[in-house]
């Protein structure tokens, strides 16, 4: 990473704050290729496996709607987390509305919809082991924006580390917070990525009709 100044309060100055605005966001445009990899992992699931509940039963219909309101409460969770956050991550220290209870809310409401994604399976097995992947993938990523963020905030970001989760949320910090400017750009690709989530929906559909009709073999079977 490019060496970066420091001010008096330990963050870094607008120099360094510059160059690490770039490479961070630089490294949240390749977290969605982690993340997209990390699901691919899990295609001989979606390909070659079935859920072990008979299609058209109760638990598996409701599993897999439940699994779209996952979806859609990821979506929602996500606009919210971006209406806070705008264009100011890495630029200011922003800990009002999800950023008061947990550090990474974009994260968790990403990890919920890919889990939403997982239930479409109609498998416990499966849904886990897509909130699993998601978790494990984004673990990386926010290990490596933590290090950015010590550098460009200082002392601040540190205490609010100490004050506030990585993850998972304590909701019994919550405080309602100053939203930011909304950046429409930024609005608008976070839109983007979340309806992709719903594609999963008719996708693993025709995954259904495929497996039924025997153009796509059943290898084994996931509770």
């Amino acid at each position: 990473m490019a060496s970066t100044g420091t001010d008096r309060a330990g963050g870094a100055t607008p120099a360094g704050q510059a160059a690490l605005r770039e490479e961070l966001d630089t490294y949240q445009r390749r977290r969605r290729i982690v993340l997209a990899a990390s699901i691919l992992l899990l295609a001989p699931i979606l390909l070659l496996g079935q859920s072990a509940f008979p299609p058209g039963t109760i638990f598996q219909e409701s599993l897999e709607m439940l699994g779209i309101l996952m979806i859609f409460l990821g979506i929602v969770g996500r606009l919210w987390s971006t209406l806070y956050i705008g264009g100011r991550k890495g630029m200011e220290l922003v800990t009002g509305g999800p950023y008061s209870v947990t550090r990474n809310p974009l994260y968790i409401f990403s990890t919920l919809a890919v889990a939403g994604i997982g239930a479409q399976t109609g498998s416990i097995v499966a849904t886990l082991c897509f909130a699993a992947i998601s978790i494990a993938a984004l673990h990386v990523v926010i290990r490596r924006e933590e290090r950015y963020l010590r550098q460009a905030l200082g002392g601040r970001y540190g205490a609010y580390c100490a004050r506030v989760p990585r993850f998972w949320p304590r909701w019994s910090l919550y405080e309602e917070g100053a939203v930011g400017v909304v950046d429409p750009r930024r609005l608008r690709q976070t839109l983007f990525d979340g309806l992709f989530f719903f594609l999963a929906v008719p996708a693993f559909d025709l995954l259904d009709r495929a497996q039924s009709a025997g153009t796509l073999p059943v290898l084994f079977r996931l509770p």
